[in-house]
């Protein structure tokens, strides 16, 4: 077995390491983004883009164009879509997000009748390593590269904003214009990720590293550096074990995601009776 391995050395291929290369840099930022859009409870926004963003990949198909191109135009319109619709209806903001999903979900089911490689539509829905072409990574570190540097400058005012917009725009500070560019940078970053992870568990990927990083973090900028640990060693581990074992990398990654959550949940379970046992015989 170990002979096997040695004979077949996942990083002597190109594609995958361009896999790794694009899955660690989309494990650091989309938990960035994933932090906020968590503790502003709008986590089922990622589901909603990434929908749109297969309707995107459909229409790129169908066109000609690169895909992930498609997916970036359709995430940003949805995204900013939802934006609109939460304030048409603001007693009743969570309404918009059901819309742009049922409409990301209707335009990608009715653009995929027209694409004629069905194979390659289908390796957006779950990821596809093999899929990434060096356009593709270009964008990619681009992206990633914008996406960093875009909130690592508006940390403070993400911060605030987070916890409590309206007294962040009472502060002074421009709270519609860094609305904008986060939700610039969240469609960014869920459309990029359509080739590693996939449309359909690139919200997970967002979201659970998340919660994870909130049963051990004791503040915000620890939930953030937890958050990017979990999401690269789940990505990893799942490219690793993907390749060896046949997998999708896609459910893999989040599966190994789950796996640690657990692992989380259960360490801070076993330290908490730890410390009742170890206050009662104080108390003793």
């Amino acid at each position: 077995m170990l002979e096997m391995i040695q004979n077949d050395f996942i990083f002597q291929y190109g594609f995958m390491q361009r896999a790794f290369i694009v899955g660690i840099l989309i494990a650091v930022i989309t938990p960035c983004i994933g932090v906020i859009v968590v503790l502003k409870r709008l986590s089922m926004t990622g589901d909603a883009l990434s929908h749109s963003s297969l309707a995107g990949v459909a229409t790129g198909l169908v066109a000609g164009v690169n895909p992930i191109l498609g997916a970036i135009v359709f995430s940003i319109a949805a995204a900013f879509g939802i934006e609109r619709i939460r304030k048409t209806f603001p007693k009743y903001s969570e309404v918009a997000i059901a819309i742009i999903m049922s409409t990301g979900i209707g335009l990608a089911g009715i653009l995929s009748g027209f694409v004629k490689n069905s194979a390659a539509f289908g390796s957006f829905l779950f990821g596809s390593i093999v899929a990434i072409s060096d356009f593709e990574l270009y964008i990619v570190i681009g992206l990633s590269v914008l996406v960093t540097l875009t909130v690592v400058l508006l940390y403070k005012e993400l911060f605030y904003m987070t916890f409590d917009e309206e007294a962040a725009r009472l502060a002074g500070m421009p709270t519609a214009i860094v609305n904008f560019i986060f939700t610039l940078l969240t469609a960014i970053t869920i459309s990029i990720s359509a080739r590693t992870v996939g449309t359909l568990v690139i919200s997970s990927l967002m979201v659970i590293p998340v919660a994870s990083a909130l049963q051990v973090a004791k503040s915000f900028r620890q939930t953030v550096l937890y958050s990017v640990t979990f999401a690269v060693t789940s990505t990893v581990l799942g490219l690793f074990i993907s390749y060896y074992a046949g997998f999708k990398p896609g459910g893999t990654i989040v599966l190994i995601g789950i796996i640690i959550l657990v692992s989380v949940l259960a360490y801070k379970n076993i330290v908490k009776k730890a410390l009742i046992q170890r206050t009662v015989k104080v108390n003793l």
